[in-house]
């Protein structure tokens, strides 16, 4: 996985106050946890860029005055009306301890459905996956090649050296699915299938229609019984 630097500084101060007057001279408050202690600190916006608005996904050596530990971004807060980023949790990673991280995937191979005439449909655009920094990836590669028109790819059917998938098994990540060129071409051959169906299922109503009417011809109603008498 690429690595990225970010360097920030150590906050002095914590709480609202404080956090209110970093984002008033566009800094932002950040936090780091799973070390030995959970670290405040802060950086200007602008910093975090190239981690943030980004579809990449980075180990960050991040440098708060001198000290430099090797992180992942974790969560971000965003104000409701501005969209500026108002704080950002990261983690402390070790080579020992796994993490774990949500994977952009990558979509290889050309599949015999989208050949016929089917178009992809990508379900899920990242996997959460469990494992040691140093194994992470930079993306899922998922091959296509043997998918179909109707059929699709779930979690379970996935797998990655060293990565432990945390996404539910059955949950569906890609499918190919029928265009207007594939629907067309299934309508004329279901057309054809229903008429010749068709011819037959109607001479088979008409004799059950018949035997119907005959039976009831035959078999007196309670009132005719009535009557009768």
């Amino acid at each position: 996985m690429k690595t990225i630097q970010v360097k920030a500084h150590l906050r002095t101060e914590t709480g609202k106050k404080d956090s209110k007057k970093l984002r008033k001279e566009n800094n932002v408050p950040c936090v780091m946890y799973g070390g030995e202690e959970i670290v405040h600190f802060y950086a200007h916006e602008n910093t975090f860029k190239d981690i943030i608005y980004t579809p990449n996904i980075y180990i960050i050596d991040l440098d708060i005055d001198g000290k430099v530990y090797k992180a992942i971004l974790q969560e971000l807060q965003f104000h409701p009306v501005t969209d500026k980023v108002t704080h950002i949790d990261f983690v402390q990673v070790f080579e020992d301890k796994p993490v774990v991280m949500s994977i952009p995937i990558n979509v290889v191979g050309d599949s015999v459905g989208v050949e016929a005439g089917g178009k992809t449909r990508l379900k899920r655009r990242t996997l959460k996956v469990k494992g040691s920094f140093i194994d992470l990836p930079d993306t899922l590669d998922i091959d296509i090649t043997d998918l179909a028109i109707g059929m699709s790819m779930k979690v379970h059917q996935l797998s990655y050296d060293n990565l432990e998938l945390l996404d539910p098994p059955r949950a569906m990540v890609i499918a190919v699915i029928s265009s207007r060129l594939a629907v067309m071409d299934l309508d004329v051959e279901e057309e054809e299938v229903e008429g010749e169906e068709g011819e037959g299922e109607e001479g088979e109503g008409e004799g059950e229609e018949a035997v119907e009417g005959a039976e009831s011809t035959e078999t007196p109603t309670e009132g005719d019984r009535k009557t009768k008498k």
